[in-house]
């Protein structure tokens, strides 16, 4: 039985190089303004008929304010970052070189004390192996971009390495098609952006 996931990036709030390991902050007025803007392209996925989300704090309110009520799901949480959590990444090299290093260098390490990368992506991919197996199902999952991450590496049986090479944008979305251990990556057309007057 094929299913049809399609994940869609959460708002951010900061840049990029601002982020947090396991950030939990809301929407600021920005995150919800990008929102707004791509409702109207991303509400028909409210017709899903399984509806998921993250339990960070923007991953719920992205998916509310796409008139989604996503369930949450525990298994779709960010990668436990152990001691660094609430650090953004240059603020653990800072305090610890060598530990950001090695983790960054070996997927099975946790120099931080949670969670290893290649545990984070067997998580997440554990999740997207037992959907519901109903054929032609269609699921929408609001998650963190790192999460999404980890599922495209489980779903395309990569490298773990390949973790460091994919770009989620905010409000992205990303699909695959198939069943437990069967996935596709679905690429579908995007409207255009709005062009600068």
């Amino acid at each position: 039985m094929h299913v049809r996931v399609t994940f869609v990036a959460a708002a951010r709030n900061a840049s990029l190089l601002a982020e947090r390991f396991e950030d939990d902050r809301p929407l600021d007025q920005a995150a919800w303004d990008q929102v707004l803007h791509v409702a109207q392209q991303l509400l028909p996925l409210a017709a899903s008929e399984l509806r998921y989300c993250s339990p960070t704090p923007r991953s719920r309110a992205t998916g509310d304010a796409l008139g989604y009520s996503p369930l949450v799901q525990l298994a779709l949480r960010d990668c436990d970052m152990g001691r660094w959590r609430g650090f953004t990444l240059g603020e653990a090299m800072a305090r610890e070189p060598q530990a950001v290093d090695a983790w960054l260098a070996d997927p099975r390490a946790a120099p931080h004390g949670g969670e290893s990368l290649l545990s984070f992506i067997s998580r997440v991919g554990g999740w997207l192996d037992t959907r519901p197996a109903e054929e032609g199902c269609r699921i929408v999952a609001v998650a963190e971009p790192s999460v999404i991450r980890a599922v495209l590496v489980y779903a395309l049986k990569a490298s773990p390495a390949t973790y460091w090479n994919l770009d989620v944008h905010p409000l992205s979305t990303t699909t695959l098609t198939g069943r437990a251990g069967y996935w596709n990556l679905r690429f579908d057309g995007v409207a255009p952006l709005p062009t600068r007057a």
